[in-house]
């Protein structure tokens, strides 16, 4: 989402950019968050001389009720938008996401193998959570009018000293939730056809992601290489928690260790 002039934003959830080397990352934030959320972590990357783009997905970073009118096809397409960008300025890309911003970035690694080198991913929300949703997904314009939303989960995080926290939503926009099936599904379908190397964070103590998605993941995506750490004293944001120099310098050093140059940024 490229904010027109009379766009009213939450306070730090505006897109970032950041031209560096001809080595690119693109981060993807999740549902119901914002920019704000990946941006110390768009920093790290941008100071080690990565060129950066951290895109505002549709219908998030405003008010809960533009986000109502936007779908999963809207979020991965503004990404790809994104991705296909940042593809034209560098001569390799990593992707990385939090939360469904995870989902975001399997999804471009699929569609895109020949673009996208590598991918981290952050307590990725890959499998349904909450059962409810793949009953409501064909009706969700009837269920939005009966219950337009739901409360969210907003600043999962373990640090108190974050100050605005992710800068997300309060509440979740059912007919928006009930698109999240469909992109999860298609993940699925083609994790056995995902080649980039993956390194995974997860933490144990996540109040809005369970242990499920990592071990599909695991399980299925069999022609690649997977790392997983463990982040044992964050939830869910991690990107903003206790753990995240951890994220920050690990990724960092997965760019490095698998871009083609055999440099990655500046050391």
């Amino acid at each position: 989402m490229r904010p027109t002039d009379d766009t009213v934003l939450i306070p730090g959830a505006e897109p970032f950019s950041h031209r560096g080397s001809d080595v690119g990352v693109l981060l993807c934030h999740g549902f119901t968050g914002s920019p704000r959320s990946m941006r110390p972590w768009a920093d790290h990357l941008a100071a080690a001389g990565l060129s950066v783009e951290l895109p505002l997905l549709p219908g998030h970073g405003t008010v809960w009720t533009d986000m109502a009118l936007t779908t999963s096809d809207d979020w991965y397409a503004e990404v790809e938008r994104a991705l296909l960008d940042l593809s034209s300025r560098c001569s390799e890309v990593f992707v990385m996401g939090l939360s469904m911003g995870g989902a975001l970035s399997l999804r471009l690694a699929q569609e895109h193998p020949d673009l996208v080198r590598g991918a981290v991913l952050v307590n990725p929300s890959l499998a349904i959570e909450d059962p409810r949703l793949p009953v409501i997904a064909p009706f969700r314009g009837l269920v939005a009018r009966l219950l337009p939303f739901t409360p969210g989960v907003e600043s999962d995080i373990a640090k108190d000293d974050v100050g605005r926290g992710e800068g997300g939503y309060d509440r979740v926009p059912t007919a928006a939730a009930a698109t999240l099936p469909k992109l999860w599904r298609a993940v699925q379908e083609g994790m056995s056809g995902l080649r980039a190397p993956i390194l995974a964070y997860r933490s144990p103590q996540d109040h809005v992601v369970g242990p499920r998605s990592l071990r599909m993941l695991a399980k299925r995506a069999v022609n690649t290489r997977l790392t997983i750490h463990l982040l044992h004293d964050s939830y869910h944001v991690a990107t903003l928690d206790h753990d995240a120099a951890d994220i920050f310098d690990g990724s960092l050093a997965f760019v490095r260790a698998h871009a083609r140059s055999g440099e990655g940024a500046d050391r």
